[in-house]
């Protein structure tokens, strides 16, 4: 066993076992591998239609876990990011479902068996979460096309082929019509704009890689927003080739940072956090929460020790208890 492993911890699994297609493999190996390292029993929860994981992770925050093993898609993520933010307990990212953005974003591994060794070899990292309303997120929200695209995906055709699916949902939407907002940063003075979509990300890759915000990174306090104003094909196609090249402005977009961002509309729109979808609005409040959430993530071999992040939040969570 390798001498970096952390002590034995009290851990919880959080599964959606629509997106798994071998529940009882997974119990397997995740059970198997932390008996190796001489972990305890996880405690092990599904989701449900009336609870996609914010509940489960809770009960485990209660009951003591200190690691809580996510397996399901965007949506599962995004409840237990809720639930988990703030709190100091890890969250260990096993992808399951098609989007798997946070993963992406992080460079976390797609394989079960590396995820769980990530978790046992105990590199840490906090990262900022969006809050909208009652709800986090540690990837992206969006009012208008974004949120369309989803609606218009084919959930079979994702299982299918994955992220390319989403190419057939954004086409249908294309020729919609722009939104009327007005977009208000850090409180300051409203932006009127007639655009397509508005993205707040935490961080900046969208499906298939697409890097939109290059310079956004989840742990630097702030949120990087994007509003773009496609007309036509022709405009799509330059904003499509502007963020593939990155070689200074791109065309029928505007970046900014803030801490707070208020989108409002003149008639409810479409609205997504995380790759899932929210009821439809008028408006969307997002603000950042610095450094609330600990995520499990690969230790570089070049820092011995990425675990004191984890504890200092732990620490700060337990004084405001």
């Amino acid at each position: 066993m390798s001498s970096e492993r952390q002590a034995p911890r009290r851990s919880a699994v959080v599964v959606n076992p629509v997106k798994v297609a071998d529940p009882d493999q997974l119990r397997r190996t995740i059970t198997a591998a932390l008996a190796d390292a001489d972990w305890p029993e996880p405690i092990w929860m599904e989701t449900s239609v009336e609870d996609p994981g914010a509940g489960q992770a809770a009960r485990a925050v209660r009951e003591g876990a200190e690691v809580v093993f996510v397996c399901g898609g965007d949506g599962t993520v995004m409840a237990c990011v809720t639930a988990l933010a703030g709190t100091g307990v890890a969250l260990a990212v096993l992808p399951a479902g098609t989007g798997n953005l946070l993963a992406a974003n992080l460079g976390l591994s797609d394989d079960l068996a590396t995820g769980v060794e990530v978790v046992l070899q105990g590199g840490r990292r906090t990262i900022d979460v969006g809050c909208a309303g009652e709800q986090r997120f540690a990837v992206m929200a969006g009012m208008g096309f974004d949120a369309q695209m989803l609606d218009a995906t084919d959930e079979t055709a994702k299982k299918r082929v994955g992220w390319l699916a989403y190419v057939a949902g954004a086409l249908r939407h294309l020729r919609d019509r722009p939104m009327r907002v007005e977009v208000s940063l850090d409180g300051g003075p409203a932006l009127v704009r007639r655009p397509r979509t508005v993205i707040v990300g935490n961080v900046g890759r969208l499906q298939g890689g697409m890097r939109l915000l290059p310079d956004a990174q989840p742990d630097d306090g702030v949120l990087d927003v994007a509003i773009l104003s496609p007309r036509n094909l022709r405009h799509w196609l330059a904003l499509a080739w502007g963020v593939l090249r990155r070689r200074g402005r791109v065309a029928r977009m505007e970046t900014y940072t803030a801490s707070t961002v208020e989108i409002r509309s003149n008639r409810p729109q479409p609205r997504q956090l995380d790759g899932d979808l929210i009821d439809p609005g008028r408006e969307l409040l997002v603000t950042v929460r610095p450094r609330a959430l600990v995520l499990c993530v690969p230790r570089p071999e070049s820092d011995p020790d990425l675990a004191h992040d984890a504890a200092a939040v732990a620490r700060a969570a337990r004084s405001r208890d």
